[in-house]
């Protein structure tokens, strides 16, 4: 019987590689490429978020920056709001919101494996765009994990 080699790599690897990867538990996976109505809802997210935060000296509302979980998972959300980040290069601490803009290609991948991550690691709040039917599902985090604070068509959420 032959047994399966499955290459195993680390953020050092990943600094070294050509194109836009996620690092997820020492595996590499491919991102999608931009697409325009993608970088438009997310560009007009981080905007908002942006907006909401002009009094706050202590956080950033960031897009697609490297949020280094481990030597062997490093992932990049599409939205992060981050708070007394004390690295230039990469997220460090979990973010205080995160945003993902839900593709056909990354729906598993953000419903269930950044789901797990995010909420493990104690992001406070995760947020699902759906930008098909404009729809957002907001999560925030507990003692028991993320609750779900519900599915949001077309009205602003105040946190």
């Amino acid at each position: 019987m032959a047994l399966a080699y499955v290459e195993y790599y680390t953020y050092e690897d990943y600094r070294h590689w050509d194109g836009d990867w996620e690092l997820i538990e020492g595996h590499p996976i491919a991102m999608a490429p931009p697409m325009i109505r993608h970088q438009s809802i997310a560009t007009k997210i981080a905007a908002q978020l942006e907006i909401g935060m002009q009094e706050c000296n202590e956080c950033d509302v960031v897009m697609e920056e490297d949020y280094k979980i481990s030597e062997e998972t490093v992932v990049r959300p599409d939205i992060s709001l981050i708070c007394n980040e004390e690295s230039e290069t990469y997220i460090m601490k979990p973010p205080l919101l995160i945003v993902e803009v839900v593709s056909p290609s990354t729906v598993l991948k953000d419903e269930r494996v950044k789901y797990a991550l995010y909420e493990q690691e104690g992001v406070q709040y995760y947020i699902l765009v759906y930008p098909k039917d404009l729809r957002a599902k907001i999560f925030k985090n507990s003692d028991s994990g993320f609750k779900k604070i519900g599915d949001f068509f077309y009205r602003d959420v105040l946190f």
